[in-house]
């Protein structure tokens, strides 16, 4: 089989094209196969890869040519159930076996034999002094130039080395990133879940989220605004998940608890050793945001030096690490949280003004939880349930007079604050109806006028035994006798009960007694 160095090259030359252009295991064995083709006219072609860490076998791809019985391309094997691959990966060396017959006592051999095939080479593919696999070649008929061949097919598996692990580093790299891509989409349905729960009936908070509704859809910057605990979180991630951005990251950042000294590393990476620490190139939160929404919580702590940074990143979208000179382009939606006066701060100089008209195209505003009572009941009833279910533990149950005495107070801490004290009370109520006293035992600083006035003025024996009887009866519904009526849970005979409660003039509730 007479062949010129013309032919070497153009293999060579191809198999590297095949090495950049395939994206498939098939695809890049078919395009090295018919390559050989050209230069070795074999009946039989294979790669098979080799794994250290179980000592087994498996094609690379679909062998072309004869296929012997017995030897299969769909799973893998032990390593000493191919003797000629294990001789090859065992040296490190090719192995040229020019009559079969001579080893016909190797299984894989025999099996050949059967099949046609009189001889066969196999040769190792080494990437950094580490043998990946083996590539094989088996004829009907010897070759003879098969040393000669042999020669060649040694360098040109230096190529095609390169080319099986690139192959092997790409699918491992792709992997990687499918599953990533898995692992993002869940943990975006999971947040996106989880932050949805709105609950309200208040005409100031329809009105709300009918602005969040319109705002999601624009691409302007938003400035919420309100008191701690109204949840300018959950509206700010009510607006990235309602937006066209929501499959890209919701990236958070509290600016109240940042380091003044960090702040830029944090917002924009930087890069390994641009100071002391920095032991590795970091991303920061504008790139990772880059498709996405970034949220800067408490924006009014930031430092001035900070403000001017962020004013010209907004300006630009673009950036550079800390530490780099190049600029990063960047495609990010900012909206914006603080429970500050900004126009204060900016009277006071602890605001840049034109930060502040950048980051306040749109503005929305919560409404404390005082200033919409209408939603407290629907609040606590929903956190009621929602913790019943996580805790598994039956709901709390609330009298009359336990809701208005939650209705009553002023909430300082809004709708946080009371989504705790709610998970207070399932933790300590134990499915029990909770009256206007348990909510005063169980949060207490709810109301520290009362409080005051009790320490004040000493109960006698007569207030406590009427405060204490009436708490019974409306604990059981005003019910004075049977298995769940007040008498029972006092441990006093009914006759007794009502005897005093005719004395300390508590009216018993009409058709429960």
């Amino acid at each position: 089989m007479p062949w010129q160095s013309k032919q070497k090259y153009e293999c060579l030359l191809n198999i590297n094209n095949a090495i950049i252009t395939k994206k498939t295991r098939e695809g890049l064995f078919e395009a090295i196969a018919t390559q050989l083709r050209e230069v070795c006219l074999y009946d039989r072609c294979s790669i098979q890869l080799y794994d250290p860490m179980d000592s087994s076998i498996t094609y690379f791809a679909t062998a072309k040519g004869i296929k012997p019985n017995g030897i299969t391309c769909e799973t893998s094997r032990p390593l000493s159930a191919g003797a000629v691959a294990n001789t090859v990966i065992d040296s490190g060396k090719p192995v040229i076996i020019q009559d079969l017959t001579s080893v016909s006592h190797w299984t894989s051999a025999d099996s050949m034999l059967m099949a046609g095939l009189t001889s066969t080479m196999a040769f190792p593919l080494i990437i950094r002094d580490r043998i990946i696999g083996s590539l094989h070649c088996s004829f009907k008929e010897c070759p003879e130039n098969i040393m000669e061949l042999a020669g060649f097919m040694e360098q040109l598996c230096k190529q095609i080395s390169i080319a099986i692990d690139n192959m092997l580093s790409y699918e491992k790299l792709r992997n990687v990133n499918e599953a990533l891509e898995k692992q993002k989409g869940f943990v975006l349905e999971k947040i996106n879940k989880a932050n949805e729960a709105f609950y309200f009936t208040s005409h100031k908070m329809t009105k709300l989220k009918n602005d969040m509704d319109l705002v999601a859809e624009s691409n302007a910057p938003v400035l919420i605004v309100g008191e701690t605990g109204t949840g300018k979180d959950l509206v700010a991630r009510y607006i990235h998940n309602h937006s066209p951005r929501s499959q890209n990251l919701f990236v958070k950042v509290n600016c109240a608890s940042l380091a003044s000294s960090l702040i830029e590393s944090e917002f924009f990476g930087h890069a390994r050793g641009s100071f002391t620490g920095a032991n590795f190139k970091r991303i920061g939160r504008f790139e990772m945001a880059n498709g996405g929404t970034i949220f800067l919580d408490e924006i009014g702590e930031l430092p001035m030096q900070s403000q001017a940074k962020l004013l010209q990143v907004l300006e630009d979208k673009a950036f550079e690490r800390v530490g780099e000179s190049t600029p990063i382009s960047v495609d990010f939606r900012i909206i914006s949280a603080t429970n500050q006066n900004l126009a204060k701060n900016i009277r006071a100089g602890k605001f840049r003004r034109d930060l502040f008209y950048r980051i306040n195209t749109i503005l929305l505003e919560i409404p404390p939880l005082r200033e919409r009572l209408e939603d407290i009941e629907l609040l606590v009833r929903c956190f009621t349930s929602n913790f019943a279910k996580v805790m598994q533990r039956p709901e709390a149950q609330y009298s009359s007079s336990a809701m208005d005495a939650l209705l009553q107070y002023q909430w300082p801490g809004n709708v946080r604050e009371l989504q705790n004290a709610v998970e207070k009370i399932m933790i300590l109520s134990n499915g029990q109806k909770l009256t206007k006293m348990d909510i005063k035992r169980l949060l207490h600083p709810f109301d520290f006028e009362e409080t005051q006035t009790q320490e004040s003025h000493f109960l006698t024996r007569d207030e406590m035994e009427k405060r204490h009887i009436e708490e019974a009866l409306e604990r059981c519904g005003g019910r004075t006798g049977g298995k769940r009526g007040a008498a029972q849970l006092l441990g006093i005979p009914r006759s007794t009960l009502q005897y005093r409660m005719k004395k300390l003039e508590i009216s018993p509730v009409s058709g429960n007694s």
